[in-house]
């Protein structure tokens, strides 16, 4: 009452106060969530394991000792301690400098690569199978018209032709 503009109501209510009990039960069991002010997983920053294979390398993937050829135990620790500290904090200090302008470019990237694909390369596709369509059609019925004729009397030449083998002794 008084309002200019009221959200439009469906039969099952609107989408902010349904009249529907089922549907406010369905709303307020599973929470909306909107694809860019999701929660993102701080722990398990990889969930679909691109980087499994890539960026897993710990010190011993990269400096080995065999046998009979062992540095101190103190130096070795030292390297350890070095290697992984250098990795962890490197890591963090460019991703802190390069970490948002290479997500802005990747982010234009993708979003030009989406941009031409829905209205670009999809239509392109679709039109041509609807234009390529019609000379298939035209296509299938002079295969039909010329060589399925002469394929079958190839076909009659051919079925007269026996075969036996025999083993001789």
């Amino acid at each position: 009452q008084g309002f200019l503009y009221t959200a439009p109501v469906r039969e099952q209510g609107n989408i902010y106060k349904p009249n529907n009990k089922m549907m406010a039960d369905e709303l307020s069991e599973k929470a909306v969530h909107d694809v860019h002010t999701k929660e993102i997983d701080l722990v398990n920053r990889d969930p679909k394991h691109l980087n499994d294979d890539v960026v897993k390398i710990d010190f011993e993937d990269v400096i080995a000792e065999p046998e009979g050829t062992h540095s101190f135990d103190g130096i070795w620790k030292a390297s350890f301690t070095t290697f992984t500290v250098t990795k962890y904090w490197f890591y963090r200090l460019l991703s802190a400098i390069f970490g948002i302008p290479m997500a802005l470019i990747w982010g234009i990237y993708f979003a030009i690569l989406s941009f031409l694909h829905i209205w670009a390369v999809v239509p392109c596709i679709r039109s041509y199978l609807i234009e390529i369509q019609c000379i298939s059609r035209v296509y299938s019925i002079c295969i039909h018209t010329f060589c399925d004729p002469l394929f079958e009397a190839v076909g009659k030449v051919f079925s007269s032709i026996r075969a036996t083998v025999r083993k001789e002794i």
